[in-house]
């Protein structure tokens, strides 16, 4: 009996494997034990090239003898001297979860939380457990990344889930330090889309191990074939070792908490994933004899303790009560004592009293620590590298609330109140930067996207501050006398009736499409744009109407480009109240033939407030306020007034319609827009 071998380095040869190396085998052979650790046999040595599933691209192939799972053998810029030095763990495992959002990375978390027991069978257990923050559970996605713990056959495995949209990119960047290995989770109908990209371009420069989950298998258009093609060719292009490209693939459904090394064939639980983990994951390599060093990659703040540091702990032991040296460079450190320690275990952090080498742990004592530092020994230790993230492209400018009704909500409404806040975000949100503005109560906050900013600006109108914002802008660049800006790759699924529309919308916003496929069974096509990052501002709304809201926009930043001329993002201009006042139904009924109205009778309004959208370009003054003369003379009897339901614009769409001269105007309870008094246009 041969076996069949998937190494890359004896005779130059090697697999492009477009599906997983073990996919073929017999159904008895996925029930053994032999899962995956052990080595399988071919009853004949051709049966590798009858496969039609595997393509062998050889100069010698009959000299390829030996199997085994590649990637855990992924490079690393190490020495050889350093090799020697450093171990690997065999029994812990850290892996990150990443995809594009709503391929179901947290999902596929609670369903090994719950297969690995984490949980009493009795125990109520909401949806999504990960997804902890308030405002995760009220959009359904992921904004911070999150550290559990669960135990598979002796060895503990460290799974952090992260956030899936491109605006949290620089969550996804920082963790990749902590980890060793991704589970790079794929829908199987749409594929890889842009954040697949991204993430899986992070965690192949630095070297780790990747296994492919194609989940959500079980959808009725599932095309795991397609899939797993479109990923190889991923990998390709984003110059992999041969080693990463031969990555070991999954077929799972996260909602049913099953997996299998085929799609007709999956397991009963989850037990082919953990194995694939195991296996193809390696464990971390430290130097258990050296100097304490530990990168902190995350911080979180409790009432009680202070601040605590996360990370992962590179060499050397850590104990509780022990004095560390944390360092920023070689040039400035300073002293600290570790008051608490704790080790993620099963869904809760756990205290204990030493943490040795390889494993990720949460240190309490240090009350100045910042992300990107190092806790090293006392005596010799020496800085890891810093992290570094991908600039921001985006800018908005936030500034003290000056409308008449400042501080009828608001607990915090003063420019050392803003700017304080706004400072402590930079402690945790590493991607973003705040700068001073023209004046004193002006700050210009830079992020990745406009849902970036706006996650801060939500979190800070529940925290009880009043401010407002200007529109967002993006970040230009100038390379010799050359005016460039940020351009993204934007896909987009719509049915094929609302093609034409969308086409034409993308067109009008200096979109170039490069690609143009169908998806599934289900007539939908899928378009691939380049666009300016400018033409992508206002862009989710205007799609959503010209698709009847059918079609879905994903984007993710690409690069800088050259300046793409001049466009127009909205048509339309605004309805302006002309005095203060409350609106009555009298005024709205001859107000809304002009337009479409963000109000309805008995709100209180202000000279300057946006109270609807005019129909035409240009903006127009109305008076909402007027009431119905009141005389002695009777008239007719009362006219039935038919009001149309007012527009409901969240916190994303009002930051989304204005322009250069509005302003939106946040307060705990409600979310107003206002013309700039500093840039007021003449209006009509």
């Amino acid at each position: 009996m041969e076996k069949i071998s998937l190494t890359t380095t004896a005779h130059n040869c090697f697999f492009t494997s477009t599906l997983p190396k073990t996919s073929s085998f017999s159904s008895s052979l996925f029930a053994s034990n032999q899962l995956l650790g052990l080595p399988l046999s071919s009853s004949s040595s051709s049966s590798a090239s009858t496969n039609p599933r595997l393509r062998l691209v050889s100069r010698n192939a009959a000299s390829c003898r030996t199997v085994k799972c590649s990637v855990s053998e992924a490079a690393e810029p190490l020495t050889a001297s350093e090799r020697r030095q450093l171990k690997r763990r065999g029994d812990v495992r850290n892996i990150a979860i990443v995809a594009h959002v709503d391929h179901g990375k947290t999902t596929l978390v609670d369903a090994m939380l719950k297969q690995t027991k984490v949980f009493r069978d009795n125990q109520f257990v909401q949806e999504r457990i990960m997804d902890s923050n308030d405002l995760e559970r009220e959009r359904g996605i992921t904004i911070l990344s999150k550290n559990t713990s669960v135990s598979y056959h002796d060895t503990k495995i460290n799974i952090i889930d992260t956030p899936g949209h491109s605006d949290f990119g620089g969550e996804v960047e920082r963790i990749l330090n902590m980890v060793e290995g991704i589970l790079l989770v794929v829908d199987s109908v749409e594929g890889p889309m842009p954040q697949t990209r991204f993430v899986l371009k992070k965690a192949l420069e630095f070297g780790h191990s990747v296994v492919v989950v194609v989940n959500k298998i079980d959808r009725p258009s599932a095309r795991p074939d397609f899939v797993v093609n479109s990923t190889f060719e991923l990998f390709i292009e984003l110059n992999a070792t041969d080693e990463q490209c031969d990555f070991q693939v999954i077929y799972a459904s996260g909602i049913k908490g099953q997996a299998g090394l085929s799609p007709e064939n999956l397991a009963e639980d989850l037990g082919p994933l953990f194995e694939s983990i195991i296996r193809c994951i390696p464990g971390p390599r430290i130097d258990k004899d050296g100097a304490l060093q530990m990168l902190v990659t995350n911080i979180e703040y409790d009432e009680h303790k202070g601040r605590i540091a996360i990370g992962r702990l590179q060499a050397g032991v850590l104990e509780k009560g022990m004095d560390v040296k944390v360092c920023t460079s070689e040039d400035s450190c300073r002293y600290g004592r570790v008051s608490e320690l704790y080790v993620y275990d099963k869904f809760s952090r756990v205290p204990a009293e030493s943490v040795e080498a390889g494993d990720i742990c949460a240190v309490c004592g240090i009350s100045d620590i910042q992300i990107g530092e190092t806790i090293a020994c006392k005596v010799s230790g020496k800085p890891l590298p810093s992290i570094k993230v991908e600039e921001p492209t985006v800018k908005m400018a936030f500034s003290i609330n000056t409308s008449p009704f400042v501080g009828r909500e608001g607990k915090y409404v003063t420019s050392r109140n803003l700017r304080d806040r706004l400072y402590r975000e930079l402690e945790r949100n590493l991607a973003m930067k705040v700068e001073d503005g023209e004046t004193a109560d002006t700050f210009i906050v830079s992020g990745r996207g406009t849902l970036h900013i706006t996650i801060l600006i939500e979190n800070m109108r529940r925290e009880g501050y009043e401010f407002m914002v200007g529109p967002p802008k993006v970040i230009n660049k100038k390379v010799n006398d050359k005016l460039l800006e940020p351009y993204e790759i934007a896909t987009v699924e719509v049915p094929e009736e609302h093609m034409g529309a969308v086409v034409e919308l993308l067109g009008k916003r200096r979109g170039q499409m490069f690609d143009m496929e169908g998806v599934g069974s289900e007539g939908t096509t899928l378009l691939k744009y380049k666009i300016p990052t400018r033409g992508l501002l206002g862009l989710r709304n205007a799609i959503l109407t010209a698709s009847r809201g059918t079609a879905i926009l994903n984007t993710i930043f690409d690069s800088y480009g050259p300046w793409a001329g001049d466009m127009s993002t909205r048509d339309q201009g605004s309805l302006v109240a002309f005095e203060d006042g409350t609106s009555s139904s009298y005024a709205i009924a001859s107000s809304q033939e002009r337009g479409q109205m963000f109000i309805g009778p008995g709100v209180d309004v202000y000279k300057g407030q946006i109270v609807g959208i005019h129909q035409r370009p240009g903006d127009l003054s109305l008076n909402v306020c007027k009431k119905k003369a009141a005389t002695n003379i009777r008239s007719n009897k009362e006219q039935t007034v038919i009001l149309d339901t007012p527009l409901d614009y969240s916190l994303d769409d009002c930051i989304e319609y204005i322009q250069e001269d509005e302003l939106v105007e946040v307060t705990p309870q409600s979310i107003r827009m206002c013309k700039n008094p500093k840039l007021q246009k003449k209006t009509r």
